[in-house]
């Protein structure tokens, strides 16, 4: 394009400059070992890790950038920092930047297109140190001008505001989902128009058990002549409801699905076990089913509640229903996995409130799921739009008007 030109870093500006680091900052390490960490030290201690442990000395007082020289976070580890902490002996420092480069600016290019640069300088699959060399002879590009540095970090900084806001919000929605969950589930808040008692149930009085499969997933194939036959495994399922019209499930071959029950909407898919007590009663209640023909698979079991005692969309709110956990805890205690069965199910009673106001508290919760998911697609979204900034702003693909810049004071440490 014209005002480009071709680099050693790729295609930039012509009026950027191209630099080594060892020309605009100064590159150490530390002297400090993980032992000499205090718990709620004065000062941050810069160690191998993503954490920032504490310290009551100082080795230096000012702008820094600091990454991992060996081990896990090889590459990986990024830390920016103003003002006075201590470093661990393989934690490289970069320090004491020249007039022509932001501090920040540096922290956001480096930590982008270090990794590549030293897995591009090993011919293994992953690198266990950094050479002092992998970061001094490492090119820059700049902006002439330290304003338009600011501009890309003021950028890319509203940016993380705007993450830092999103990700706070959906920890509030969250929080308040659960209180919400708590109160309804356990009657001690009542939805309008609702004051009938809730009445005591035995679930094995109103439960079928289905026969589900007993096949590793080494066992199944995909493309098998049944088509649309999917071998459900909640195990994998991140989220309450099991939505199988759109699951990517493995297929059962024709001879073992013959003999299994498929399932129907408003089935229940329990695990039948958990490393810890945290798992014990997940379950997924299934939809979709009249789309795609599905069936429970192994380490599950799959449950059909009677409809007149647990209506469809409040079924998969059983697992959050605190008598019932407490239930299932109590009976799957004392082993090295936190088993669960079909008597233990059927054994538990819970009160419950009528079918109507069973629906209408899942309508309420869904609502407010579906609100939080809408957040996190949004918080997505807004990753790749920063991700996609900054491979745009750092290398000037994108130019940022610089005539009206905020000076950007940075926090005193960001990882």
């Amino acid at each position: 394009m014209p005002g480009y030109k071709q680099s050693e870093v790729g295609v930039i500006p012509e009026d950027w400059g191209l630099e080594h680091i060892e020309s605009i900052a100064t590159v150490t390490t530390g002297a400090k070992n993980t032992q000499d960490r205090i718990k709620d030290g004065q000062y941050p201690f810069f160690v191998r890790s993503q954490t920032i442990e504490r310290i009551n000395s100082f080795s230096f007082d000012g702008e820094a950038v600091l990454t991992a020289g060996d081990g896990v976070g090889t590459g990986k580890v990024f830390h920016y920092i103003n003002g006075r902490f201590d470093v661990h002996q393989r934690v490289y420092r970069i320090s004491n930047f020249s007039e022509r480069v932001n501090g920040y600016f540096f922290f956001l290019y480096f930590s982008t297109h270090f990794y590549n640069r030293i897995m591009q300088m090993t011919a293994k699959s992953s690198v266990d140190s950094v050479r002092r060399d992998m970061i001094t002879r490492m090119l820059v590009p700049l902006p002439p001008t330290e304003t338009e540095q600011r501009a890309i970090v003021t950028a890319l900084r509203d940016v993380d505001a705007l993450l830092l806001m999103l990700d706070e919000l959906i920890a509030k929605k969250r929080d308040l989902w659960i209180g919400v969950m708590q109160r309804l589930l356990t009657g001690e808040t009542r939805l309008p128009g609702f004051t009938d008692p809730w009445q005591e149930k035995r679930l094995g009085d109103h439960v079928s058990f289905l026969r589900n499969g007993t096949h590793s997933r080494a066992q199944l194939t995909v493309g098998d002549p049944v088509r649309n036959l999917h071998y459900g495994d909640i195990h994998a399922a991140s989220s309450i409801r099991l939505d199988v019209s759109r699951a990517m499930m493995p297929r059962l071959s024709a001879a073992a699905a013959a003999r299994l029950t498929r399932l129907e909407d408003g089935d229940v898919v329990f695990i039948d076990a958990s490393e810890d007590l945290v798992g014990v009663g997940k379950s997924l209640e299934i939809e979709g089913a009249s789309i795609i023909e599905a069936v429970a698979g192994q380490h599950t079991i799959a449950a059909r509640f009677d409809k007149e005692v647990l209506a469809d969309g409040f079924k998969g709110y059983l697992q959050f229903v605190p008598t019932f956990i407490a239930h299932l805890r109590r009976l799957a205690a004392g082993t090295k996995v936190y088993a669960t069965n079909r008597k233990h199910i059927a054994s538990a009673e819970i009160a419950l409130p009528e079918p109507d106001e069973q629906r209408a508290i899942a309508r309420v919760l869904s609502d407010m799921e579906a609100e939080i998911a809408g957040l996190d697609a949004r918080l997505g979204k807004t990753r790749d739009l920063k991700q996609a900034m900054m491979q745009a702003l750092l290398t000037g693909r994108v130019r940022l008007p610089v005539s009206a810049v905020e000076i950007f004071e940075p926090e005193a440490a960001h990882a």
